[in-house]
């Protein structure tokens, strides 16, 4: 009866054991099977808050852990599992946050993340080329003015200066061109027959008297006028 007793102990002992390795095999498969198939494969695009252009080189964070950055188009993609927060992070945006549901069901989900320009205001500051208020002082009271703008724009403004310049301005290479093409053309124009002699042309003659009268024959004076 003892060795029976004994026995029957035992095997309730061993009995119970396996009930409970065999119920927590079960529990630990019932906890860890839906983690493993909550996997999320997130995809999308940063882009401007007003123009909608991709923001490239964004860094991408699941909570505090960076996961990856947008390329160059804006486009992203990573693995999460619901409810975990994506934050988006970039030197000239305000930071932004997506928060994904706990009740997300299927395998890949697409998004649109608009990110804000963010302007940073600096403080003011004065930048003197003098280091001392007293070097300053000394670089003020020594300096030269000389000419300013107004005396140099009345120098160039002067009569005799401009009339100078305007006897003796050479033409340039626009004024050449046009001067060449128009010999040429007269040249064609009495091309395989005598050419025309302007002693008889009235047009010729007006403007010799023309240019008579106004001086133009007159010898010019190389040298400026004194004031």
């Amino acid at each position: 009866m003892k060795k029976s007793s004994i026995l029957e102990a035992v095997m309730k002992r061993v009995f119970l054991v396996l009930a409970l390795i065999f119920c927590g095999s079960v529990f630990s498969q019932t906890v860890t099977g839906p983690v493993k198939n909550n996997y999320i494969q997130l995809s999308g695009v940063v882009v401007e808050g007003d123009s909608l252009l991709g923001v490239p080189f964004v860094s991408v964070y699941k909570g505090s852990k960076p996961v990856t950055i947008t390329d160059y188009y804006g486009f992203f993609t990573l693995v999460v599992q619901p409810g975990d927060e994506i934050h988006f992070s970039s030197l000239a945006h305000q930071p932004a946050i997506y928060k994904l549901d706990d009740t997300l069901s299927l395998k890949h989900y697409y998004i649109i993340q608009r990110l804000v320009k963010d302007t940073i205001m600096l403080a003011n500051i004065d930048v003197y080329p003098w280091p001392t208020k007293e070097e300053f002082k000394k670089a003020f009271l020594s300096l030269d003015l000389g000419e300013n703008d107004y005396d140099r724009a009345y120098k160039n403004l002067d009569k005799n200066q401009m009339s100078y310049g305007e006897r003796n301005l050479r033409m340039d290479a626009q004024a050449n061109y046009r001067y060449a093409m128009q010999q040429y053309l007269t040249k064609v124009y009495t091309a395989g027959q005598y050419p025309t002699i302007s002693l008889l042309n009235p047009i010729a003659w007006a403007q010799f008297i023309d240019a008579w009268r106004k001086g133009k024959f007159k010898k010019k004076n190389t040298t400026p006028y004194n004031k």
